[in-house]
């Protein structure tokens, strides 16, 4: 009965999904902040506490395509439940660890949870009606941006009034009632796309992603121009090669290039993974640069719940934009809302990078990013979803928000190479590398914004086209289409 009130309901499969987004999106960012608390309490290296963050992000990357296939072919629901209870066995392990071994092993189990997404955005194309889409796809892929700007401004008072080990445990709650919410309230999707996982595929993907996001996160650490580094990042651009070979002749393929090469699809994962850049850099080093001793002539000495506070404007801006981007798509189309979110986030990184000197300042500057990033977010998303055959929505989703987390990987270890350049005596970085370095991530988006001009103007496709689609479709491998 509950399954069946729930299908004439969106509204409450949307709420049951939204909660299962924050809470993945929010283990994205809680632990950044508490990163030089975890190094003390478990006795490690520096070096080796940043996989609390890279093991989590390397997880993610090679099981939302992965989830988000099988999603398709055996059912978005009991597949986002797999993946919410992956999310919660992980994040037990990580609360109860003592040392960080187990801690990253718990880290990795919770990167299985990339999966929310595209199962999330197939569910909601599957369930909503027409009309809905463009706001559920848009207030979801906002959501999950505002989780990660939430975890750094709760990420403080837990650190400051419990242990780390609670940065698990409460998110865990949310991950639990996701979990029996879906569970009771979600009705397994018609939609599948009958099939099997092409395990050679799915392979030479993680071989390839290993190898980048191993040699950009140590980069900084080993050197760019280290033999090491350079030959990870070699034997990435092999395996991606060999990756993309593989797809186009196994008979089902984990990733349909034909549907990566359609250009909304194609145009779009550029743009996220550009913005990817962007947002993971500035949610890592902005909190450090208001932290900063303000007797190196710079910086606030915040501290971590303070230096979340400056993010409040961000968060907030970004739900806001969320909730309204399917009115705002409506009116001025969602490639016009991408191109204007890369202009206002353009302006929110060179403001912060070069007026950040008073308070007021970083504040204007999170705002415009919030704005920016939430209009840009919630409209590529619905380009996605739009561009693509139903049955292909969640690897086609899954791959984007896995194109923007690479992104942000490699942002992230640019951005580490560009601030600590160089240091002032006590071991801090210079202002210069902060000013750099967020101007860099300004540049960055101006080729985000170049990118989206390219994007095809958003519309939903005729009758006639779907057709089309489903027709060319059925001539690729591993793309039968099924009514029911």
């Amino acid at each position: 009965m509950a399954k069946s009130v729930a299908r004439a309901n969106y509204r409450v499969t949307f709420i049951v999904l939204l909660l299962g987004a924050s809470a993945y999106s929010m283990l994205q960012s809680l632990v950044i902040p508490a990163l030089p608390t975890i190094q003390h309490d478990l006795h490690t290296s520096e070096s080796t506490v940043t996989w609390v963050v890279t093991i989590y992000l390397l997880s993610a990357s090679i099981f939302t395509p992965i989830m988000g296939r099988i999603g398709d072919m055996v059912g978005k629901e009991r597949v986002l439940v797999a993946t919410l209870v992956a999310l919660g066995v992980g994040s037990v392990v990580a609360g109860l660890a003592h040392s960080i071994v187990i801690l990253i092993i718990g880290r990795a189990i919770q990167g299985i949870g990339g999966g929310v997404l595209p199962l999330s955005f197939g569910i909601i194309r599957d369930e909503f009606p027409p009309e809905k889409v463009a706001t559920g796809v848009g207030v979801t892929a906002a959501m999950t941006a505002v989780g990660g700007g939430l975890g750094l401004v709760v990420a403080g008072p837990i650190i400051n009034h419990l242990s780390f080990h609670w940065l698990f445990w409460l998110p865990l709650v949310l991950i639990v009632a996701a979990t029996i919410s879906t569970l009771v309230f979600i009705p397994e999707s018609p939609v599948r796309t009958p099939g099997r996982v092409s395990w050679t595929a799915a392979l030479f993907l993680s071989a390839w992603l290993v190898a980048l996001l191993l040699g950009v996160s140590e980069a900084p650490t080993w050197g760019w121009g280290s033999a090491r580094v350079v030959g990870l990042l070699v034997a990435a651009g092999v395996l991606i090669v060999a990756w993309i070979w593989v797809e186009t002749r196994v008979k089902e393929p984990l990733i349909d290039m034909r549907m990566m090469r359609i250009p909304a699809v194609w145009t779009n994962n550029l743009v996220a993974f550009l913005f990817g850049v962007g947002m993971y850099s500035v949610m890592a080093f902005l909190p450090e640069f208001l932290q900063t001793p303000a007797s190196t002539g710079y910086g606030f000495g915040a501290g971590i719940a303070q230096s979340g506070l400056f993010l409040m404007p961000l968060t907030i801006t970004m739900f806001i934009l969320g909730l309204l981007a399917g009115r705002i798509a409506a009116k001025i189309g969602s490639k016009m809302a991408v191109i204007i979110g890369s202009l206002i986030s353009c302006a929110g990184y060179f403001t912060v990078a070069f007026a950040h000197s008073h308070a007021w300042q970083i504040y204007v500057a999170s705002g415009l990013l919030g704005i920016g990033l939430g209009l840009a977010f919630s409209a590529m998303s619905n380009l996605i979803v739009q561009a693509v055959p139903a049955e292909q929505t969640g690897v086609a989703s899954g791959m984007n928000a896995n194109i923007r987390t690479i992104g942000g990987a490699i942002g992230a270890a640019v951005m580490s190479s560009i601030v600590t350049a160089t240091l002032l005596p006590g071991g801090f970085p210079a202002e210069s590398g902060y000013t750099r370095g967020f101007a860099f991530l300004g540049v960055i988006t101006v080729a985000a914004f170049v990118a989206a001009l390219f994007i095809p103007s958003s519309r939903e496709a005729s009758p006639e086209e779907h057709h089309l689609d489903h027709a060319e479709l059925a001539f690729v491998p591993g793309g039968t289409i099924t009514d029911g």
